[in-house]
């Protein structure tokens, strides 16, 4: 891999230029007024792939945004690797938090990042950590060095649940045929203590409306009298945990395995500041379920957050009304057993079950995955991580993350693939929130790391 290692340091400003202009185009797939975009950003990384290589490109039209599929078989006896990533974002709301413009990308130095960041949306999640993906792919094939098969499916609906990947999938069976997953769409632990995620959460996403009166009422000649749905809806939300930050629904912990103390000790291995996590957070002490530490309430316990609240009037000045209507978005991020299905329907029937006299509860379920699990000892991750060890020259710790990535399950339900997890963004790169950033160490660490998993994979695999 030593030629394709001379041409990404020979090519880096190229690189750089090139994930800056993909990083313009807003592509948020939860927005329809950002549809062109979605299908601009489609083509552009399409045309990519196809200038670094890569054979059969297609942008497969979907009942909702396209994935781009590409492939390059060199031999049909040799191993092949399906690299899965996504080109859509989050919205950049609030706009006003960001010290530069969300699709105005921009280079800007840190103490995380000396050598420089690209702020951006989009600009860790997933867009520099999927084209990290075509830029390896483009290093082996401009120097002859692609030691294996290589596929890859890009979609454009993650930020919204990856409603039609699915469908895709499924009628798509042996076009993806492959021997492992290869993804970038989650972090390690700092700059200098590479990781590898070997666990993800799943999830249930609901929104609950709270109905009390037919309309909105004079809380004065009202207030007192009728139910006020965002006071229930309050009082509701608090009742989900107890005193030891332990969630209240019945039935909700009966299928979480628990961790033993030797596995929860090598967790525990991991270099963990609270000092310097809260310090990063500006907040003065963490919080979270007793008897668990905060790497722990993160990864390996299932999770119940309010997401959004609202209801009533918020404008300027005041305006005295008991609200007909209340509102919440709540998600619940579950461990391995934990069935998204299960626990949405144990969600409603205890939420319906706790409201008031007065009051109608109606609980609509989102999206939602299945927890996932990867195996340290699978031929997968020895050799993502014999790369890491020859590109950061130490051994990555595997930790297990506390986001979701609803397709790795579905994956391995459909394709009968494993998945292997090679992110290279940090806690503090601000995913999904104003400012998102992705260092250029991290960016360049990347694709550089990324060939060293192919030809170990490949090797692995004889």
């Amino acid at each position: 891999m030593q030629k394709a290692q001379e041409y990404i340091q020979a090519n880096r400003q190229k690189f750089i230029d090139e994930i800056i202009e993909l990083l313009r185009i807003p592509s948020i797939s939860a927005d329809k007024a950002y549809a062109k975009d979605v299908h601009k950003t489609a083509e552009s990384v399409a045309a990519s792939l196809k200038e670094a290589g890569a054979d059969n490109v297609e942008i497969c039209q979907t009942a909702g945004y396209p994935i781009v599929y590409a492939d390059k078989i060199i031999d049909p006896s040799l191993p092949t690797v399906l690299v899965y990533g996504h080109y859509d974002v989050q919205p950049a709301d609030p706009i006003e938090l960001w010290t530069s413009g969300p699709f105005e990308p921009v280079i800007k130095k840190t103490d995380i990042h000396p050598e420089g960041a690209i702020f951006a949306r989009g600009a860790c999640d997933d867009k520099g950590q999927m084209f990290m993906h075509v830029k390896a792919f483009e290093a082996m094939m401009k120097t002859n060095s692609v030691p294996c098969n290589v596929k890859f499916m890009i979609e454009g609906e993650e930020e919204v649940g990856s409603v039609n990947l699915g469908v895709f999938v499924k009628e798509n069976k042996e076009k993806l045929a492959a021997d492992i997953i290869l993804v970038s769409d989650t972090g390690m632990l700092a700059n200098d203590v590479p990781s590898i995620t070997t666990g993800l959460r799943g999830l249930s996403y609901v929104e609950v409306e709270i109905t009390g009166p037919n309309r909105d009422l004079h809380s004065g000649l009202y207030g007192g009298c009728v139910s006020n749905p965002i006071n229930v809806l309050n009082k509701m939300i608090a009742s989900l945990h107890d005193e030891n930050n332990h969630i209240t629904i019945p039935g909700f912990y009966d299928d979480v395995v628990e961790l033993s103390t030797d596995e929860r000790a090598e967790m525990a291995k991991a270099p963990f500041s609270k000092e310097a996590y809260c310090k990063a957070l500006e907040i003065s002490d963490v919080y979270g379920e007793e008897g668990y530490t905060t790497m722990e309430r993160g990864s390996i316990r299932p999770t119940l957050d309010v997401n959004g609240i609202w209801g009533g009037y918020t404008g300027e000045g005041a305006k005295t009304v008991i609200a007909s209507k209340a509102y919440a978005k709540i998600s619940m991020r579950l461990v391995p057993n934990q069935d998204p299905e299960k626990i949405t329907k144990l969600f409603q029937n205890h939420f319906e079950s706790i409201a008031p006299a007065g009051t109608v509860v109606k609980v609509t379920p989102h999206h939602g995955g299945e927890p996932a699990v990867t195996p340290i000892d699978s031929i997968g991750y020895m050799a993502a991580s014999k790369a890491y060890e020859t590109s950061f020259g130490k051994k990555p710790i595997p930790v297990r993350s506390g986001g979701s990535i609803p397709i790795v399950a579905m994956f391995e339900k459909e394709l009968g693939l494993k998945t292997v997890l090679m992110g290279f963004g940090l806690d503090s790169d601000a995913i999904h929130s104003p400012n998102e950033h992705y260092g250029l160490f991290n960016y360049f660490k990347g694709i550089e790391t990324i060939p060293y998993f192919y030809q170990y994979f490949t090797e692995l695999s004889k």
